[in-house]
This record gives structure tokens, sequence and C-alpha cells, in this order.
């Protein structure tokens, strides 16, 4: 009877835990659905915090369109490829003019370089992910096969809710295109939370500490995940966005996913995805932002 009466009690200590964590969280939850309840868009959130006891989600599991974000992917596709001895860092790559993307496509390599040049997969990686280079996106998609080997490698890796079918040139050809390339918020926390977490290798140490450095590294979004949180926060993170449909107003993309760093030095995981949005683009980045200062706020207010 005493062996019985201790898992008897062990079992509603567990259940009492989980109901206070549940309600502690849905405060958090209160708030985010508080910011986005009078936005004429639709938002999905995957918040991963707590080292990993806390999960929350709007959204959670409808398909929205990456745009950028899969750089991030691109950038962990082409250094698992790295690892296998199959290519590396410090590759040179020789870029021809005609090889960059017009000049309606963002690229500040191609920009700084206008008659082409010889560049490391390093140098290729941070443009990608850092400063969300086009040209350099798709000519690392091409360095290691199709978008869809990108896709295959993200699945393998145990993420099963992304579809990647077209590379920055071709999504971009029509507004329908980007839909095709997607995922669910949870998907992409998960993905955060694998590779930092490093689940099973993914990553050897120096691609680890690399690919981490340059999505701390990344300077698109200012506005979106870092807007409002306190100068110097550390956040590891990549931004995609689509432009405006002139026919119906509508924006279909401003996402942000990362990590958060605070000041006690553990983290939450974050994925904001803005979609079918008529709000104007500084909106669309203010929601991002006011979610991730209530997540900030709401951790830092628990350690205290």
């Amino acid at each position: 009877m005493t062996k019985l009466f201790q898992w008897t009690a062990l079992f509603l200590l567990l259940i009492t835990s989980c109901q206070a964590q549940d309600k502690t969280t849905n405060l958090l939850r209160n708030k985010i659905e508080q910011i986005v309840s009078d936005k004429n868009a639709v938002v999905g959130v995957s918040i991963i915090g707590n080292n990993g006891k806390d999960t929350l989600s709007l959204h959670g599991d409808r398909r929205f369109p990456m745009q950028s974000v899969f750089k991030f992917h691109i950038a962990l596709a082409v250094l698992s490829e790295i690892d296998k001895g199959k290519l590396s860092l410090n590759q040179k790559i020789v870029i021809g003019k005609s090889e960059f993307l017009p000049e309606d496509f963002w690229s500040p390599l191609r920009d700084e370089n206008p008659n082409g040049g010889t560049f490391t997969i390093e140098k290729l990686i941070q443009y990608s992910v850092a400063h969300s280079d086009n040209s350099a996106c798709d000519i690392l998609i091409n360095l290691i096969g199709t978008p869809k080997t990108v896709e295959n490698y993200i699945r393998q890796s145990g993420i099963p809710d992304i579809q990647i079918t077209f590379n920055e040139k071709d999504m971009q050809a029509k507004w329908e295109n980007m839909f095709q390339n997607w995922t669910t918020p949870k998907a992409a926390s998960e993905t955060l939370l694998y590779f930092y977490e490093n689940k099973n290798n993914l990553l050897s140490k120096s691609s680890y500490d690399f690919f981490w450095r340059t999505n701390r590294e990344t300077t698109t979004g200012k506005n979106r995940i870092k807007g409002q949180l306190p100068e110097g926060t550390i956040v590891a993170h990549k931004t995609g966005s689509s432009g405006t449909n002139k026919e119906t107003g509508i924006t279909a993309a401003v996402n942000n996913i990362g990590i958060v760093f605070l000041p006690n030095g553990e983290y939450f995981i974050i994925s904001v995805f803005v979609s079918e949005s008529k709000e104007s683009f500084d909106t669309n980045e203010k929601i991002i932002a006011d979610i991730a200062k209530a997540t900030y706020d709401f951790y830092t207010a628990m350690r205290k």
C-alpha cells in the first residue's frame, strides 16, 4: 500500500505541475492573442521556452509561405554536404556576371561585384543567411542539387512539415509559386530546436559553430524579433518577406524565426509568420516585434 500511495502522490504532483505550467503559459498566449486580435492578417506563432518544457502555438500546424526563411534550411543542407567531405567552406566558386540574378532581385553580393568574381562557400552562406542574398542562395542550391535536395535533407533530419519546390528565381517568377515553399510555425521552431541542440549530431562542431555565428550576424529584420528587445540582446534568426499583391493588396509573408538569448543564459525559440495581411509593412513587422517582446518579458519575469 505504501508503494501504491507513493506512486499515486507522484502522479498527482506531476498533473498539478503540468496544470500550473499550462496556466502560466496561457498568460502569454492571451497576450499574443490580444496583440493579433485587431489585425487584418493571419498570424502563425510557435514558441518553445523554459528549457523545452513550454510549448505554445497559434495556427501552429498551418502552412505558411517561407520566402527567404528557406535560406536557413539551404545553409544547413550545404553544411551537411561539407560534413560529408563533398564540399568545404574554403572551397572557391567562380561566378560569372551572368550567373547573378537580375537587378530586381535583392543581392548585395552582385551589387558589390557587378562583373562576377571568385567566392568561398563560406562567404556565399554568410551572404545568403546573414544578408538574405538571393544570388548566393540559388548558387548554393545548385551546388548540392535542387530545391528538393534541401527539402529531403530537412525531412530526413526529422522535420516532415516542410516543402521546398522553387529556388529564389523561380519562386519570384509567379505570385502563386511562393506558396509551394512552405512550412508550419511548429516545424520551424522544431528545426531551430533540433539544430541548436544538435540532436543526433546533425552538424559537426565546426559547421555548428559557423552556422549559428552566421545567424547571430543577420542584418535583416531589425524591426521584427529584435525590434523591441533590450539593446544588446543576442538573437540568432532568419527573416523572409514577400511583396504586396497589387491586385488584392495582400501581403503574403512577413516572417521571422529565431532563438532569443536571455540575460541569465537561457533562451527561447520563436517562429512568427504573418500572412494574408492587409496591414502595412510596418504593422506586419510590429506584430512580430510585439510578440517577441511579450515572450521576452514573460520569460525574464519568470526568472525573477
